[in-house]
């Protein structure tokens, strides 16, 4: 008795799906986008590091004079700038300025949520009849300390995600800041789910 072969797919067909699949598992394993707030209150840090910047510049320039005085190739001249005595102290300083600066910085960092989550949310979260009425698709009063809440991402020194800030921390610090810093805090995470990331080029 004869066996009976099994039909294969066409050749083109098993290529198309198979550079299909792999799309949609590079579309599958894109990560969701994240903004960050930078928050110091020194400004004597600041300054220092805008001055140290401005050294830096300084020196740069008075190096770069020397190689044309000098005669040094432009080829070689990057190199000469920047291994230059007062480049290099300068950049140190600049260096210095930044971490102090850093140091004395907290970071907050926000992730855009994932769609069926963000919709969840505004349903939780329905402007009042008056808010409908001005064009608000969210409760003022309750809408952005729920948002920061649910796209604050907080990592240990390790970089291990660990528990961030709850609504009540949240509403604590819309209270409790300034007006802008305040309207910052709501933006930041506002913004990273709305800002569009694909290129939606020409038809």
């Amino acid at each position: 008795m004869a066996t009976r072969k099994t039909a294969q797919p066409p050749t083109a067909a098993v290529a198309k799906d198979a550079h299909w699949a792999a799309k949609m598992a590079r579309l599958r394993a894109r990560k969701l986008s994240e903004r960050t707030m930078s928050v110091c209150d020194d400004e004597d840090l600041k300054a220092a590091v805008t001055d140290a910047a401005l050294e830096l510049a300084k020196a740069r320039a008075a190096a770069l004079a020397e190689c044309a005085e000098q005669g040094i190739s432009e080829d070689r001249r990057d190199a000469w700038v920047a291994s230059s005595p007062q480049v290099v102290a300068a950049d140190a300083a600049l260096n210095r300025a930044q971490e102090a600066l850093a140091a004395a910085t907290e970071t907050l960092t926000f992730r855009a949520l994932p769609r069926p989550v963000w919709e969840q949310l505004l349903r939780e979260h329905p402007p009042t009849e008056a808010q409908a009425d001005q064009g608000m698709e969210y409760n003022v009063e309750t809408f952005p300390a729920a948002l920061i809440s649910a796209c604050h991402v907080e990592r240990d020194e390790d970089g291990t995600q660990v528990e961030g800030m709850s609504v009540a921390d949240a509403q604590e610090l819309l209270d409790t800041w300034a007006d802008p810093d305040a309207k910052a805090l709501f933006t930041t995470p506002l913004l990273v789910n709305q800002t569009l990331r694909a290129d939606l080029g020409k038809g």
